[in-house]
């Protein structure tokens, strides 16, 4: 089972779902699509559907390649107290420092992104029609993880502060329950100069947060009622024991608009990353591309992409 891949939202019954839930990750790469400029805003609406349903495919990889796990966290606590003072930004030199082998037990999310970044300039550079789409809506799911504080830490699950739970809690029953409300016009996307950079900088901002995540929801546990706590939903036609609309309430207003605010960080950052991968192809003439999204089956499978880490795409 994938250490990231896959959750249990409830703590009886353990429903498999997706990082930030497959709500939560659709959303979020459509309403990315809605921060782009004319220049490449007409291909990405042409395609906002398939853009929005394949958010998930790199979590659904994980059933099949056990090479996509690592690829969606990063345990940063793991190197020390100050991490980010100690990680080489750049793969070679991470390498050369800890080893492929401890890199990969501890996630490589931002090297992930940078290395989807490339793969995304090569496909626009090219006029690659189907990795465009792949690629885009893969590096929609890799930026959207990297906003979880949870995904920065290997208490992912709160298994090491008896929380276990809180994982899917935070980044997929909150936001099922309460993004209708949430505001989602961010702003136009921005040109990055590093992403490599920005990747680390947006793991960084979230791994910040995780302290808050936990202490938020251990004195709320602490202090709500016990027969209060968890309630019943029903989900793919089976019921679930999972926590209840009040004790959710009660943690998303003690998080102070958290959630909305590292989902709004995530749209910016993927209708960003897009804007700047068409730049740093050169600006292609893409309003040619076909106007309509391929069907199941007619994208190419991605082995070709993904090659073995230590190559020089990882940077």
């Amino acid at each position: 089972m994938g250490r990231i891949c896959l959750f249990p939202i409830a703590i009886v019954a353990v429903v498999l779902l997706s990082s930030w839930g497959f709500h939560a990750h659709k959303l979020i790469n459509r309403m990315a699509v809605f921060t782009l400029p004319t220049d490449v805003s007409r291909f990405y609406k042409n395609h906002v559907d398939y853009i929005t349903e394949h958010a998930v495919d790199a979590d659904k990889r994980c059933y099949v390649d056990t090479a996509e796990s690592p690829r969606h966290f990063i345990d940063a606590d793991e190197y020390g107290a100050h991490p980010f003072d100690s990680i080489p930004i750049h793969w070679t030199a991470a390498v050369e420092k800890f080893s492929e082998r401890r890199l990969l037990a501890r996630g490589v999310l931002p090297w992930q992104i940078n290395r989807s970044y490339y793969a995304l300039v090569r496909a626009f550079s090219e006029l690659d029609f189907h990795r465009l789409l792949r690629h885009s809506a893969d590096i929609g799911h890799y930026l959207a993880d990297a906003h979880v504080p949870l995904h920065t830490t290997s208490n992912y699950n709160g298994q090491q502060t008896n929380q276990i739970g809180i994982h899917a809690f935070w980044e997929s029953r909150l936001p099922e329950l309460f993004s209708e409300g949430y505001d989602f016009f961010v702003g136009r996307a921005r040109y990055i100069e590093s992403p490599v950079d920005e990747a680390w900088r947006i793991v960084q901002e979230s791994h910040a947060l995780v302290d808050s995540v936990l202490a938020l929801e251990a004195a709320l546990s602490n202090r709500f009622p016990a027969d209060r706590k968890y309630g019943y939903i029903t989900r793919n036609n089976v019921l679930i024991r999972t926590y209840s609309d009040d004790y959710s309430r009660a943690y998303h207003e003690a998080l102070s608009g958290m959630v909305e605010r590292r989902m709004r960080g995530a749209i910016h950052a993927i209708g960003s990353f897009w804007y700047s991968a068409w730049v740093d192809a050169g600006q292609p003439d893409i309003r040619h591309l076909p106007p309509e999204s391929p069907t199941p089956g007619t994208v190419p499978a991605p082995a070709a992409d993904q090659k073995p880490l230590g190559r020089e795409e990882w940077h």
